[in-house]
C-alpha cells in the first residue's frame, strides 16, 4: 500500500517508516499539519497514519479537510491522548479508527490491515463527474468548462460530492454544515448559501439559471436530475 505517515517527533516518524517499509508499504512522511494536508490532496494514498497533535496544523483540522477532499480515504489517528473524550474528536473529525500511544508493533500492523479491508469492501465513489458539459475533478479540486481550468476550494468539493452522492433526494443547509463543514449550530446556514453561489459562479453556464445545483425551496440543494 501508498501510505502517508503525520508524525512530528522526529524519532516515531522515522521508526514508523521503516516498520511500514519493512512490511512492504510505500511510504511518505511528513511532519507538520499542513504539509499533510497539501500532500493528501496532491497525491493518491491508500492510507494516512495521522498524529493527533501537530505543528501548523492540529490532526482534527488536517482529518476534516481531507475527509472532504478524499472521503473514501482510510485515516487512522494516533494519539498520546486516550480519554474518550479525544476519541470521540477524533472519529468525529472523520478518522476511522484511533490508536493510543505507546502501541505494539503487531497491533498497528493488524488495525492498518483491517482498516483497509474495510473500505476496500465499501462502493467507490467518483472522482470525476460530467454535468452540463461541466467536467469535475474531484481529486484534482478542479472543474473544465470549455477549455478554461476552474480551482475548486475544499468546502466546493465536499458540497459537489455530498449532492451528487445524494442525488436521489433534497439536501438541507443544515445537513450540509454538518457533513461537509462537520459542524452542528455553530455557523449560519447563510455560510452554506454563499459558498454554493460561488461555486456557480465558476461552474454553471448561466448562475441565475443552474443546471447543476438545484434549489430546493423550503429543503435546500441538490444535484440536477441528469446523466453524470
Amino acid at each position: 500500500m501508498k501510505i502517508l505517515v503525520v508524525e512530528d517527533e522526529p524519532m516515531l516518524r522515522e521508526g514508523l517508516v521503516d516498520l511500514l517499509t519493512g512490511a512492504g508499504h510505500e511510504v511518505t512522511a511528513v511532519a507538520d499539519g499542513l504539509a499533510a494536508v497539501e500532500e493528501g490532496r496532491s497525491s493518491a494514498y491508500d492510507l494516512v497514519l495521522l498524529d493527533r497533535m501537530l505543528p501548523r496544523l492540529d490532526g482534527l483540522a488536517v482529518c476534516e479537510r481531507l475527509r472532504v477532499a478524499r472521503p473514501g480515504l482510510p485515516i487512522l489517528m494516533l494519539t498520546a491522548r486516550g480519554a474518550e473524550d479525544d476519541k470521540v474528536a477524533g472519529l468525529r473529525a472523520g478518522a476511522d479508527d484511533y490508536v493510543t500511544k505507546p502501541f505494539g508493533v503487531k497491533e498497528l500492523l493488524a488495525r492498518i490491515d483491517a482498516l483497509v479491508r474495510r473500505v476496500a469492501g465499501l462502493p467507490k465513489e467518483p472522482e470525476t463527474l460530467v454535468a452540463d458539459d461541466c467536467r469535475f475533478d474531484l481529486g484534482r479540486a478542479e472543474a473544465e468548462r470549455g477549455g478554461e481550468v476552474l480551482h475548486l476550494t475544499a468546502r466546493e468539493v465536499g458540497v459537489l460530492r455530498w449532492l451528487f452522492r445524494h442525488k436521489s433526494r433534497a439536501v438541507s443547509r443544515a445537513e450540509l454544515l454538518e457533513q461537509v463543514w462537520g459542524t452542528i449550530g455553530t455557523l449560519q446556514t447563510r455560510t452554506v448559501d454563499m459558498t454554493i453561489a460561488k461555486l456557480r459562479q465558476k461552474v454553471e453556464r448561466d448562475p441565475a439559471n443552474p443546471k447543476i445545483i438545484v434549489t430546493v425551496t423550503g429543503v435546500g440543494y441538490a444535484w440536477a436530475d441528469q446523466e453524470a
